[in-house]
């Protein structure tokens, strides 16, 4: 053997097999053992169809995992967020820093929860399936009992989560058909209260019934004029020069007359004899403006209402709720570190680095 292949094996004994002996060593015998708590959930969404799809012969059913709510999830079971109200009811730091001697994995106090939350990325895996919307999670702790704890708390947190999403979803689709249909009220009240306001101007309830009455006082006029002039044209046949008959009957068709004068007035085809300056024709004009936009604001109000029942109903049908298809496990057996795993893992890469070098050692030395 020549000297440099004594300091290839040396290389060899203070880059591989020391650095080995020390991972072996450190795994085996000091770092702590770890118990793996394992639970699995999807966000489902059940929608019950109304009665009259029931009648048409479709039955209810119970729709896949809606994907936005899984990511949501997903995302907030790894945020700093869930971290700090875990952290508030179970105090991770002090289970987290169980070991009394552990420098890799064991978590060192920092004060910080941005530290705290990056050691709770490796302490919790997270497994999420896009297509299924199944969510898979392995909870690691230094005590079996704490690893349930923490998983258990994941569980109620994301529940929780999906309650709120829930509530959120329900006033979003409830807020709009509210608002419409107070804005609907406000205009149904204002249509009744200018109605009033109008019957209490005019002393009238409804102008057309009241137009009725009129026309009935001016049929019954115009009949009695008709009767008034048959008599005069009867008299003036069979009476003398100066009948005081004759006067009487054109005095009273001249009444009568002046009378179907005034009432053709109060229909707007002269002068008006109201004592607030209208006629009839105005009246009713006004009032049926007035009355459609009364029957205007009545659909528009049982239109607002028709869809914010239906709003509230859809709300009731369409709920989401987590649900748990692997309950909080308790380990009972430390499955982890996996320090076989881990001991290969470290031998490979300190042989392949230390071949590395011993390759680039000779090729350097080849070009001189």
């Amino acid at each position: 053997m020549r000297p440099r292949h004594y300091g290839i094996l040396a290389s060899f004994v203070i880059l591989v097999l020391v650095p080995f002996v020390l991972c072996v060593f450190y795994l085996f015998v000091i770092a702590d053992d770890q118990y793996a708590s394992r639970v699995g959930f999807a966000v489902r969404s059940e929608e019950i169809n109304s009665a009259q799809d029931l009648l048409g012969g479709i039955s209810s059913s119970l729709s896949g995992t809606s994907s936005s709510d899984a990511d949501i999830l997903y995302e907030f079971i790894q945020s700093q967020n869930l971290v700090e109200r875990v952290n508030a009811d179970l105090d991770l730091v002090t289970m987290y820093t169980v070991p009394s001697f552990d420098p890799v994995f064991a978590y060192h106090p920092t004060g910080q929860i941005e530290d705290l939350a990056e050691y709770w990325k490796r302490m919790v895996q997270v497994s999420y399936d896009s297509n299924t919307g199944l969510i898979a999670l392995r909870v690691n702790a230094f005590r079996a009992e704490d690893a349930r704890a923490i998983a258990e708390r994941i569980v109620a947190e994301s529940t929780r989560l999906i309650n709120d999403l829930s509530a959120i979803a329900r006033q979003d689709a409830t807020r709009y058909a509210r608002a419409e249909l107070e804005l609907s009220l406000e205009r149904l009240k204002g249509a009744r209260e200018t109605l009033t306001q109008f019957r209490s101007r005019t002393q009238l309830v409804d102008p057309s019934a009241d137009i009725q009455g009129q026309m009935g006082l001016l049929n019954s006029l115009e009949a009695q004029l008709a009767e008034a002039n048959i008599e005069l044209n009867l008299l003036l046949e069979t009476s003398r020069e100066g009948d005081p008959r004759v006067s009487q009957a054109r005095r009273r068709i001249a009444v009568i007359t002046n009378l179907i004068e005034e009432e053709r007035t109060k229909f707007g085809f002269g002068g008006t004899t109201r004592a607030d300056g209208t006629d009839y024709s105005t009246l009713v004009g006004e009032f049926e403006r007035l009355m459609v936009d009364l029957e205007y604001a009545e659909k528009s109000y049982l239109a607002a209402q028709t869809a914010l029942d239906t709003a509230l109903a859809e709300a009731q049908r369409q709920s989401r709720y987590l649900a748990t298809y692997t309950n909080p496990t308790m380990a009972q057996s430390s499955r982890y570190p996996k320090r076989f795993l881990l001991s290969v893992i470290a031998g490979a890469v300190l042989l392949l680095s230390w071949a590395l070098l011993v390759l680039v050692y000779y090729s350097l030395r080849d070009r001189r």
